[in-house]
């Protein structure tokens, strides 16, 4: 088949009886996370915990491969043990923590904005792809699968659509899951970037669903899904090109979303469980007990004295106080790298894993 990149929408048929087959239970998955999450009393405790998980496995699908422990002390600034890996991963918090709070005010994904996300990501402002060249190869033989857009004009006339697109809703009156997963084949087929196209595009998912309120904050945990069915994904995306055929990739990216929801409430209420049972515990034992520093160990799993005596408006002495008075009867984990002690929260990494 010679099949080219045209403007969004397709003329096609998307919703296929298997694909509306799978749509209720996607949708079902998505709000009761997004229901269980709201639960929680700070959004910003599931931001900084589920964000990492997410950003972790979304970069591991472009092979940067980093821990946990990496990147929670890489937030701490502690630069002596901080990998380009956990750096990297940091990028990608902090482009996603962005385009939120973009979305969250605006309402509306634009050009420039998803220039934002990718400059955050990549550390720099190349913008879209000017120097013709790129093509995307199978890994394993070095074949070329799939070449892009060559020139930047057309790259533009392309993002120009597929912004349309995203924030018109009359532009195709299907169900948004569907939209979803369109307009991402879409951005991954541009490929407008040198860099971070892949990244960008899984950042895009989670904001399209916070734009259109299926979800209220950046916690779905897609890369995940993604990494475990990580040849079937590239290869559908392919299958696309190749046959024009959509229903394969759109069952695959509606089970993801089913699965990875399934997966990130059971996190979420493992996390406030995780806050209960701590709750309670400083509640009988510690005299210091309040809220704010419950929610402090929970936003801030791997933390140190002058993030509790900035977030608490306490002094040093006090804070050293708090946290080693925790250490010492095992409910923190302290730890020391050179002149920094920090002290770690392993209920929420329990939670977590």
């Amino acid at each position: 088949m010679n099949w080219k990149l045209q403007n969004l929408p397709y003329s096609v048929d998307l919703e296929t009886l298997k694909v509306l087959k799978l749509l209720p239970e996607a949708h079902r998955a998505l709000a009761e996370l997004k229901g269980v999450a709201q639960s929680i009393p700070r959004q910003d405790i599931l931001i900084n915990t589920l964000a990492i998980q997410e950003a972790k496995d979304s970069s591991e699908v472009e092979n940067i491969v980093t821990t946990h422990d990496e990147i929670y002390k890489a937030s701490m600034g502690i630069e002596s043990v901080t990998s380009s890996q956990a750096k990297e991963v940091q990028n990608y918090i902090v482009a996603m923590k962005t385009g939120f709070a973009t979305v969250a005010k605006n309402h509306f994904l634009s050009i420039n904005h998803i220039k934002q996300i990718q400059q955050i990501l990549e550390n720099n402002n190349a913008g879209f792809r000017r120097v013709p060249g790129t093509t995307l190869k199978n890994k394993n033989t070095d074949a070329i699968v799939y070449t892009p857009p060559q020139s930047h004009e057309d790259i533009v006339k392309l993002m120009q659509n597929l912004e349309v697109f995203i924030n018109v809703e009359e532009n195709l009156p299907i169900d948004h899951l569907i939209k979803m997963a369109l307009f991402h084949f879409q951005f991954e087929s541009i490929h407008p970037f040198y860099d971070g196209n892949g990244r960008t595009g899984r950042i895009l998912n989670i904001l399209y669903l916070i734009q259109y309120q299926l979800l209220d904050t950046p916690i779905l945990y897609l890369s995940k899904y993604i990494i475990q069915h990580k040849n079937q994904y590239y290869q559908l995306l392919q299958k696309v090109r190749d046959t024009g055929e959509w229903e394969d990739y759109l069952c695959y990216m509606l089970t993801a979303i089913t699965e990875t929801s399934k997966d990130t409430l059971e996190k979420v209420r493992n996390i406030k469980k995780a806050m209960a049972d701590y709750k309670m515990l400083l509640r009988e034992n510690y005299k210091f007990y309040s809220q704010d520093l419950l929610n402090h160990l929970f936003k801030q799993p791997y933390t140190k004295i002058e993030f509790l005596q900035n977030e608490l408006h306490i002094s040093r002495i006090t804070a050293a106080n708090y946290l080693n008075q925790l250490a010492t009867d095992g409910h923190l984990v302290k730890h020391k790298i050179g002149r920094t002690n920090y002290y770690v929260n392993h209920a929420v990494l329990k939670a977590l894993n």
